[in-house]
């Protein structure tokens, strides 16, 4: 484990359990920690997908480590985490795709729902997106695909899990999800 993994999962450790805005407190610390993780980084870009991935894991590991939920805790985690990259110049496509990523990989090694993860890292997509004025459509496809490849090097029954999960969510824009599941 990373120094920053066990950071960020330390630190949310500690107030995961307590906290009435898991999504506020995941989003907010995701995004401190990206930033002061690059604060004289000489490759930012490499460093900062680093970054992502780190901050996602250890989040991912105290939300579920706490019995919190890992849907407001992932969705709070990919926000927090693109927003983060973004503030110090990480392109957010790759940075929603690395985030998309970790949290259902790291969701299935801590015996986390991989399903919810996949839906809630692309529904902190899409809402980050929103708030940083990237393009959402583009952020959800690249978070979609993502995940998808995630699940599927982790196994068929991971991959059609997430699949089932994404086509299942109503939250999701199944436009997207569809033109790139072929349906």
């Amino acid at each position: 484990m990373s120094g920053l993994v066990g950071k960020v999962k330390d630190t949310l450790s500690s107030v995961v359990a307590n906290t009435g805005d898991l999504v506020g407190t995941t989003r907010d610390t995701a995004k401190k920690t990206v930033v002061e993780s690059l604060q004289g980084a000489s490759d930012v870009a490499t460093a900062g997908l680093a970054a992502v991935s780190d901050v996602v894991d250890g989040g991912v590991q105290a939300v579920v480590g706490a019995g919190a939920s890992i849907s407001d805790g992932v969705v709070g985690l990919v926000e927090g985490a693109v927003e983060g990259a973004k503030t110090v110049g990480v392109d957010v496509t790759q940075a929603a795709a690395q985030a998309a990523s970790v949290a259902v990989k790291s969701a299935a090694q801590v015996g986390g729902d991989v399903g919810t993860a996949a839906v809630a890292a692309v529904t902190g997509a899409i809402k980050v997106a929103t708030d940083i004025g990237a393009d959402s459509a583009q952020l959800a496809k690249d978070a979609v695909m993502a995940v998808l490849k995630t699940a599927d090097e982790m196994g068929s029954q991971v991959g059609s899990s997430v699949r089932k999960a994404l086509l299942s969510a109503a939250s999701l824009p199944h436009d997207i999800i569809d033109a790139l599941l072929g349906k």
